[in-house]
């Protein structure tokens, strides 16, 4: 397991990389003046995927990562 400064430093990585720089930073400062709760956030992300079209998702990710 990573340690929390190593996943952070990952995290932003990954979303400036993909969002840039400025729409990364409105996120996260939207997930902290919001009280961003993940747990229920991610109860309603797939709600309305099937298991295959999370599968499918999950294969694409792992190719572009390499």
């Amino acid at each position: 397991m990573k340690s929390e400064i190593a996943l952070r430093s990952e995290a932003m990585k990954l979303l400036t990389k993909n969002l840039g720089k400025v729409d990364a930073l409105r996120f996260i400062s939207s997930i902290k003046k919001d009280n961003f709760d993940y747990t229920e956030w991610r109860k309603d992300l797939w709600k309305d995927k099937t298991i295959e079209e999370i599968h499918e998702l999950a294969g694409i990710y792992e190719n572009h990562k390499k």
